[in-house]
């Protein structure tokens, strides 16, 4: 609508405003009016301790069996180490709950984001964010940047690799339902199928075994099997991020939950006071760098 114009008395402008009162009282709110109005509502549905979670006065935090280092630690999720438990506390305490309050539960990896109802208030479990997955979940805003990398033993074809073109006529593998399984068919486009395994832990025997001359995974789990896991293996390279957005991991939430915007404020929160930054020196510090696969 546009402003009245500076000649109008002040009776006319009142008029008008009394008027405009009566009718915007009576007229739906414009969307971007109806979205910024619940500011009240959404703080109060976010108040600290009280959100409508799975089992009342308690968050329920969902992740893999095993859980993976330097993600977690000790496959413990329940013990605060690691990056993700570290991580998965902090936005917990933010939400007004702290350690005891936390129940963790066994959710497969692509069970997390599949559609169907959850039974967890959100999992944490190296999910990248994407629009396809969004189709069935909700995500809270990505709480680490992420590349994926290339494994392979030492002195094989496959660790003498430089860039993308070298790995077409190898035999790859990775974890279903991953990113870095979608880096293999979508960026790499090997000229043989890519072997597929249930969990990291089957493809780096398959990798161990010489079932598959490199196996894909994101860089920090990359950074850890070659120093504990797998130590006759090394990390040949790191990808570029594709697009012009970085991969990131979100939290995952059932499809329309109430929680999505306070997890998401709590990730934000987290991320702008530095703690996710603290968080990702004390876990991550190791995995800083590897040569970029072109």
């Amino acid at each position: 609508m546009h402003p009245a114009p500076r000649a109008l008395r002040g009776a006319a402008a009142a008029a008008t405003v009394a008027l405009l009162a009566t009718a915007l009282g009576c007229a739906p709110q414009p969307e971007e009016k109806a979205s910024a109005a619940p500011s009240g509502s959404a703080a109060r549905s976010c108040a600290k301790g009280k959100l409508a979670t799975e089992t009342s006065g308690k968050l329920t935090i969902a992740t893999d069996e095993p859980a993976y280092e330097p993600w977690f630690k000790d496959d413990k999720p329940a013990n605060g180490k690691g990056f993700e438990s570290a991580v998965a506390y902090a936005v917990a305490k933010r939400l007004g709950y702290d350690k005891s309050a936390v129940v963790w539960q066994s959710v497969p990896f692509n069970k997390a984001f599949a559609p169907g109802e959850k039974t967890f208030d959100f999992d944490i479990n190296q999910v990248s964010i994407s629009a396809e997955r969004k189709k069935a979940v909700d995500f809270s805003s990505g709480y680490y940047d992420v590349r994926q990398a290339v494994i392979a033993l030492k002195g094989s074809k496959a660790a003498e690799a430089t860039g993308v073109a070298d790995l077409k006529k190898l035999k790859l593998g990775a974890q279903v339902g991953t990113t870095s399984l979608d880096y293999i068919s979508d960026l790499v486009k090997p000229t043989q199928d890519a072997a597929v395994y249930a969990k990291n832990d089957q493809a780096k025997s398959a990798l161990k075994n010489g079932q598959v001359d490199a196996i894909v995974t994101d860089l920090p789990t990359a950074f850890y099997i070659t120093a504990a896991e797998v130590t006759d293996a090394k990390i040949v390279g790191q990808f570029e991020n594709q697009g012009g957005t970085p991969e990131q991991f979100g939290l995952v939430l059932d499809k329309g939950s109430a929680l999505t915007s306070c997890v998401t404020g709590a990730v934000d929160a987290l991320r702008k006071d530095g703690t996710l930054a603290r968080i990702e020196k004390q876990w991550l510090s190791d995995a800083v760098d590897a040569p970029v696969l072109k």
